[in-house]
């Protein structure tokens, strides 16, 4: 397994991997992925098995608190799954914060996703308190907006 900069020779196959991320990951366009391979490449770090890619992290450091870096999309293949792809993309990401300073990797879940809030709290995420909980997880209302409640995770650099 590979580790590298996401590339724009590789979004085709990370708009198809991400395809298989329904309901709760849809693909965005080429336009966006050409935006993060050639802008956020350092915290967009896709696994290669076979020159397939197996997982991919789509994260950006924020400019209003460059403290925080923001996980946006994380997926492995479900060919790949269970065999440690998304430890090594965080860790990979976790390295480039590291390196610039960073405090904290955080990220949204739908609440009804109960399979990715397993996977976070085991690779050491807390769910940040929120206003409600849904499921047994704590939930922020309409934190992505109206109607779009998340539950909140976060975790050191």
């Amino acid at each position: 397994m590979i580790i590298e900069p996401l590339s724009v020779d590789r979004i085709g196959q990370v708009i198809d991997l991400m395809g298989t991320g329904a309901p709760y990951i849809t693909p965005r366009t080429y336009s966006d992925y050409w935006l993060y391979a050639t802008l956020f490449s350092a915290t967009c770090p896709v696994a290669v098995a076979e020159n397939t890619i197996a997982g991919a992290i789509i994260a950006f450091r924020s400019q209003d608190d460059p403290a925080d870096i923001y996980l946006q999309d994380v997926i492995t293949h479900p060919g790949h799954r269970r065999r440690g792809v998304t430890r090594l993309l965080l860790e990979t990401v976790r390295a480039q914060g590291k390196k610039w300073g960073c405090r904290r990797l955080f990220l949204t879940s739908d609440p009804g996703n109960i399979t990715a809030h397993a996977t976070w709290t085991t690779l050491g995420f807390t769910n940040v308190p929120g206003d409600h909980v849904m499921n047994g997880i704590s939930v922020v209302t309409d934190y992505k907006g109206p109607g779009r409640s998340r539950a909140v995770y976060e975790s050191p650099v």
